[in-house]
């Protein structure tokens, strides 16, 4: 068992099942990408940091770590905006997998041209 793997096995069911979706969704992405603990909570690594998840006592969150790509999609994201990069959901109402892979797939080619 992996870092990750621990870390969602400390998490409540139904947020780890959100969470495992999640996980699921941007793996689907970038299959490529190294998986991570960082900061004490899930990452994924692709030529640099992409998106880290984590579980909180009331919400779950994804942090995008990119004001461009949250701009980008401000609109779809405005019902998760809690703060200045990250994105809050529960297991009953979470992103839409097709908003986290445009997310993704927005992150990987700022990584990108950063080489």
């Amino acid at each position: 068992m992996n870092e990750v793997d621990e870390y969602l096995q400390k998490v409540p069911p139904e947020m780890r099942v959100a969470l495992e979706r999640l996980r699921k969704t941007i793996r689907e992405v970038v299959p490529d990408a190294e998986e991570v603990l960082s900061y004490r909570i899930p990452a994924f690594r692709l030529n640099g940091m992409l998106v880290y998840y984590a579980a909180f006592q009331d919400h779950l969150s994804l942090f995008v770590g990119s004001t461009t790509v949250l701009r980008k999609f401000a609109v779809e994201l405005k019902p998760f905006r809690a703060g200045k990069g990250t994105l809050q959901f529960t297991a009953k109402r979470p992103i839409p997998a097709a908003l986290v892979r445009q997310i993704v797939r927005a992150r990987v080619a700022e990584n990108r041209a950063r080489k």
